[in-house]
């Protein structure tokens, strides 16, 4: 195949792109540029995208003695992952902007400028296994599964899944790629795994949307109503949050408080009991499938709420264009914003972005 090899300038892309050549693919390594005005370095695992991750990324293509370009996707990046980021914080939901830059960046904008140019696959570095079967593509759960990262890959649809590669899906472990690179004298073996918001590398996520969003006081109420607190700012809250509340008046038993619910058009942030967390239900309209869709309208399936949580079995259904997914075992603290994968298995059924939920505790 001609493969387009994403190189992040990390260690997990670079032995992608290493496999794709030790494979016999034609291999062309390209970086993406997604800021005009990006920091020169990284502090430690902080930020990416920098100035010297594209120096890394050059040299490990180098090293490979494959073609190398940077590629401008900052307007891309700016207009599909940060405005969105700010426009669904401003609507009182929690969004994940990794999901959305594999959806709109990676897979989308990457992707369509690959096939113009007449390559057959994007290569990246991420965890996870393509199974082809009678029926199509399939996306699966990594052999790693500490490393596994489908649930963020959860929103390829069928036509981009047949135009992708992943080389490290069956890989037994992170240390065995490090070890890998190492051995091919890729400079990045030990370089840290980029964590956090990559367009907030100080990690202060409550400070950059207070300077674009704005801060406008009001109020904390409890889940009778009842005023408890005031803040500075709805959208520095998110549900499940505990700490920083700085309530006026305690709770009647005296146990600590969570939020519950950001109330945008109020302005207003709701407080409650820990067990208030418990979701028995979420919704939402905005789906895609991974390969096949379900074969029926309501199917059993397990369902993933953040990257690193727990599956939880469940029962989904889709009605109305909405797609309703109830779990055996209630969800713990779910925010509109997130997004749910669900899975058959180790199979990535498909995704959907959460609108609305349901507690398990009513009110009272």
């Amino acid at each position: 195949m001609r493969v387009l090899a994403a190189m992040s300038g990390g260690v997990d892309s670079a032995v992608a792109a290493a496999r794709a050549v030790d494979a016999g693919h034609d291999v062309v390594g390209v970086h993406l540029a997604l800021s005009r005005a990006g920091g020169t370095l990284r502090t430690g695992s902080r930020g990416c995208c920098t100035i010297e991750d594209a120096m890394d990324a050059r040299r490990a293509a180098d090293r490979l003695g494959i073609p190398f370009y940077v590629w401008d996707f900052s307007e891309r990046f700016r207009d599909d992952v940060i405005d969105d980021f700010v426009s669904e914080y401003r609507a009182g939901r929690t969004p994940n902007p990794c999901m959305r830059c594999n959806e709109k960046i990676k897979f989308a904008a990457l992707l369509e400028r690959a096939l113009e140019l007449g390559f057959d696959a994007v290569c990246t570095g991420h965890y996870a296994t393509l199974v082809d079967t009678a029926e199509g593509r399939e996306l699966h759960r990594a052999s790693d599964e500490a490393k596994d990262q489908s649930y963020v890959l959860g929103v390829l649809t069928n036509t981009q899944l047949a135009h992708t590669y992943f080389p490290l899906g069956d890989t037994p472990s992170k240390a065995i790629v490090r070890a890998e690179a190492a051995e091919r004298g890729l400079t990045v073996a030990q370089k840290p795994d980029s964590h956090d918001i990559c367009f907030i590398p100080d990690g202060d996520t409550r400070g950059w949307l207070a300077e674009r969003v704005g801060a406008e006081t009001g109020e904390i109420l409890d889940r009778s109503g009842a005023v408890v607190g005031r803040h500075e700012g709805a959208h520095a809250f998110t549900v499940g949050q505990r700490r920083g509340l700085q309530l006026g008046v305690p709770a009647s038993d005296g146990k600590p408080r969570f939020v519950l619910e950001v109330r945008p058009v109020s302005n207003t942030v709701v407080v409650g009991p820990k067990e208030a967390l418990a979701t028995a239900e979420i919704a939402g309209s905005r789906m895609t499938w991974a390969g096949r869709s379900p074969a029926s309208t309501s199917f059993a399936c397990t369902a993933q709420i953040r990257a690193h949580a727990e599956p939880v079995p469940a029962h989904a259904e889709l009605a109305d264009g909405e797609l309703v997914v109830r779990p055996d075992v209630p969800f713990d603290g779910v925010a509109p914003g997130q997004t749910a994968v669900l899975y058959d298995g180790t199979r990535v059924i498909g995704q959907f972005t959460v609108d609305r939920t349901v507690s398990a505790v009513p009110v009272g």
